[in-house]
């Protein structure tokens, strides 16, 4: 009777086992008897870790800081953070602008030729190409790099700690200009044009476009002007 006991236990113990076990079991190997176990199994919970978590709410598994830096996002993913940052108030299209006002041959206006023919490139977050799309520092750097051949900072905040200061009334075309959206934090940027105009990628939903410092929302929010050193003697 006890050996008897003994193999039922034993038995038993293998039948648990075997779930664990089937899935490194060749082809040889009968795991028929796993069925009943694994279908008591399915019906309790599982744990899924964060990683788990994360790509199930935002469909990736890299988290939204990094995603954005590395430029390397799903569609879907920063965009749908970016959201939340948006301001109902900001104007949702730009103003008229007559391109003739950029034409020339000095530097400042090669710059601004450039950074006109990138109107109605999308916005993303972390965007700094034309294929990506662009944040308002990816604009802003890509402009620089590509007409004038300056590397700047890597965000709008760095930007702006960088350069000349410049008065609003003595900016010139191709001087950064500097918003704060929300608090006291420097968090946006454009390139000045000319009367009162500049270009910029604004937010989630919109395109790089030209609008005025004149209007409310974006005087209201101006945080003053930069020249960049690479222009400063130009």
């Amino acid at each position: 009777m006890a050996d008897k006991h003994i193999h039922r236990k034993l038995g038993f113990a293998l039948l648990l086992c075997l779930p664990a076990a089937s899935v490194f079991a060749t082809d040889s190997v009968d795991t028929s008897l796993a069925r009943p176990a694994a279908a008591l199994m399915s019906g309790l919970s599982v744990y899924a870790p964060g990683p788990a978590l994360a790509q199930a709410a935002f469909g990736t598994t890299d988290s939204a800081p990094a995603a954005a830096a590395k430029g390397d996002v799903k569609p879907g993913t920063v965009e749908a953070l970016a959201m939340l940052d948006e301001d109902e108030d900001m104007p949702a299209e730009g103003v008229a602008f007559d391109s003739s006002s950029v034409t020339g041959n000095d530097p400042r206006h090669v710059l601004l030729q450039l950074a006109m023919k990138l109107r109605d490139i999308r916005y993303r977050r972390g965007g700094d190409t034309p294929s990506t799309g662009f944040d308002c520092s990816g604009f802003v750097r890509y402009v620089f790099s590509r007409s004038l051949g300056l590397d700047l900072p890597a965000n709008s905040g760095s930007q702006f700690a960088a350069g000349l200061k410049v008065d609003r009334s003595d900016m010139k075309p191709g001087d950064l200009v500097f918003f704060r959206i929300r608090g006291k934090r420097v968090s946006h940027v454009g390139i000045y044009i000319a009367n009162g105009q500049f270009i910029h990628s604004p937010s989630t939903g919109k395109t790089v476009r030209v609008d005025s410092l004149q209007e409310a929302y974006w005087s209201r929010r101006f945080a003053g002007a930069k020249r960049p050193d690479g222009i400063a003697r130009i």
